[in-house]
């Protein structure tokens, strides 16, 4: 049984293998409607149990449609319409009915802990829609859509990320750990990766690099990516955050640090960070990158359950 809870912990080889997948899955889908099924409905008669306690678009919809698209069905249920917590059910039994019901588990949640003890409770494959340190799913596609629109192996690709540091970015430090790109990071000095996140990654990738200048991330990027600074559940001074933020907008004066061919990615939903001259832009491929988590997580849906060929 495969989980799916950080990319760290998921061997170079399986990430490679869900990417080759995911790339004939979209490539064979060209001429079908939205809930036509793949010829092979390989998880036909299987059920994914979704379960969110942070709120969600892109995930929701994506996972629903990566499982509708397989064969297979669906269920979503968010925590407080469930026993578990206090004074209710335990969370060892209530992973009992979830492995007795489903044949995978989604999990978008505010609590890393609570991944861990699903996985050691559950008898079926888990996957990480979003934790506090980690969001694989997205990384993941971010990678696909990246070779997809450059047409080379992202270890080819100068990657800059600016902005907060956040699960999301975790997640890119640890891919570019597994794929071995280069990875620039601009972002206020009070606002950088954790040292354990960094140390980790560069036992295996030499070049991650720190910036706390915007224009100096951004040289010579093929690729920037950024996300909301403040997010719905922050527990900071969002006007202070915010204005330790203003040097670090991406607008059109710090994409001429980039490549000319620079693509912007961008995560959703987003804030002031970006303007809407680059965000709306021949440059953004956000709405590309969204529709991108479809075909990423059906693969990855295929390496939990075993179905990966």
């Amino acid at each position: 049984m495969k989980h799916f809870v950080h990319l760290k912990d998921i061997p170079i080889k399986d990430l490679k293998k869900i990417l080759f997948d995911a790339k004939k899955r979209k490539q064979k889908r060209i001429r079908l409607n939205t809930l036509e099924l793949d010829e092979d409905k390989p998880l036909k008669g299987k059920i994914l149990i979704q379960m969110f306690e942070k709120s969600s678009l892109r995930t929701r919809l994506s996972f629903y449609l990566a499982i509708k698209q397989l064969g297979g069905g669906t269920i979503t249920l968010r925590s407080n319409e469930l026993h578990l917590g206090d004074g209710g059910e335990s969370l060892e039994d209530t992973a009992k009915i979830l492995s007795t019901y489903g044949d995978g588990f989604m999990l978008r949640t505010d609590s890393d802990k609570k991944v861990e003890n699903f996985k050691k409770h559950l008898s079926i494959p888990v996957i990480n829609g979003l934790s506090p340190s980690s969001h694989p799913t997205q990384v993941l596609s971010d990678v696909f859509t990246v070779e997809e629109i450059k047409k080379k192996k992202i270890s080819k690709l100068n990657i800059t990320w600016i902005g907060d540091s956040n699960n999301v970015l975790n997640s890119l430090i640890a891919a570019s750990a597994k794929f071995s790109f280069k990875l620039n990071i601009g972002c206020p000095k009070k606002f950088e990766p954790k040292k354990s996140i960094l140390n980790w990654a560069r036992k295996t990738n030499k070049k991650i690099y720190i910036y706390n200048d915007a224009a100096k991330a951004a040289n010579n990027a093929d690729v920037i990516f950024s996300d909301k600074v403040i997010s719905i559940n922050d527990k900071v001074n969002k006007k202070q955050k915010t204005k330790s933020f203003q040097k670090f907008k991406i607008n059109k004066q710090l994409m001429k640090f980039a490549k000319k061919d620079c693509t912007f990615l961008h995560c959703l939903p987003r804030g002031s960070e970006v303007k809407d001259e680059v965000f709306k832009s021949n440059q953004s491929r956000v709405w590309q990158q969204a529709l991108n988590r479809v075909h990423v997580q059906k693969s990855i849906l295929l390496y939990c359950f075993g179905k990966l060929r």
